[in-house]
């Protein structure tokens, strides 16, 4: 159980992200905020940083540009609108920053029509906080596209997660050793596990799981000996995680019966990512604390703006 200090810094927290939610179009300083939450500048970040992750002027910067690429996408406002609803005072500064955060103009990202490094809101009404094994524990999820990659690795078949007899903690990370034995992980390629679940009709159902990297990253001589796969197009939200893997299953559950159905999302059935940084090593995918985002396939639900349903 969390400590009363605990406890209230997190209640702060919460007030302090539910106002920032109902007020992007207005000046939030971090001096504002940090005495609407009844500490000084320099506790509300350090706070604010242990429990998301993120500093707090990030995480209005990035909030108010996602508002504002969902707009894009959503809507067909002029971009003036959209820069004046979240909160900047001109077009240029909007376009300036937009730029920055998603390396295209708001007009490209709109006529591309497709979901990049859209940050949500970090949501707690009435929804239970993530496991408390992860650090932080306030998660933000991202909405992201991704075009059909090829992966090359080793495949088996697994019993999911939420199987009734799962062999997922034994199997997988043996996959994982056999494929870093091989001593061909590049040292900028990120690892990326794929969770064959299109077929799949429950989430505990028996699925091929592939331990691979992108096959652009091999040579013909690495490839030998290793199978491919085509992953299609797709759309996902991407969950963060950083704690023992032993937590993974309580962050899927809490994602599927807690965030997803509050979203304006649904998932799909499709190929599932694993993506973890290039340095992870085979200990730390054998239930040591790692790093790593879990993709998961989605689609809006009909007549639904998730954004804007979890920003107000």
């Amino acid at each position: 159980m969390p400590s009363p200090a605990t406890e209230t810094s997190l209640n702060r927290i919460e007030d302090a992200l539910c106002f920032i939610h109902g007020h992007l179009d207005e000046s939030l300083s971090v001096v504002a905020l940090a005495a609407r939450a009844g500490w000084s500048r320099w506790q509300f970040q350090r706070v604010f940083a242990a429990h998301t992750g993120l500093s707090v002027a990030q995480y209005v910067r990035e909030l108010r540009l996602s508002r504002a690429a969902e707009l894009l996408l959503a809507s067909d406002q002029r971009q003036l609108d959209i820069a004046l609803t979240c909160g900047f005072d001109s077009e240029i500064s909007f376009s300036r920053s937009f730029r920055q955060m998603f390396g295209c103009t708001p007009g490209f990202y709109r006529r591309r029509g497709q979901w990049v490094s859209m940050r949500m809101p970090i949501t707690f009404d009435e929804l239970p906080l993530p496991p408390a094994e992860l650090t932080p524990r306030m998660l933000q999820i991202r909405l992201e596209s991704r075009p059909a990659f090829e992966v090359v690795g080793l495949c088996d078949q697994v019993n999911g997660l939420f199987s009734s007899a799962p062999d997922f903690s034994t199997k997988v990370p043996a996959l994982w050793q056999q494929l870093l034995a091989k001593g061909i992980q590049p040292s900028a390629s990120p690892l990326i596990g794929v969770l064959d679940v299109s077929q799949a009709m429950d989430s505990g159902a028996s699925f091929p799981y592939w331990a691979a990297l992108e096959s652009d990253q091999l040579t013909s001589a690495e490839r030998v000996g290793l199978r491919s796969l085509t992953v299609p197009a797709q759309q996902y939200a991407v969950i963060p995680f950083q704690g023992p893997l032993a937590a993974l299953e309580k962050t899927l559950e809490w994602f599927i019966h807690h965030w997803l159905p509050a979203s304006g999302y649904r998932g799909r059935y499709g190929f599932d990512l694993e993506i973890y940084p290039p340095s992870t090593g085979a200990s730390r995918l054998q239930g040591a604390p790692t790093r790593m985002e879990y993709w998961v396939p989605v689609e809006p639900s009909p007549c639904q703006s998730a954004w804007l349903n979890l920003s107000v």
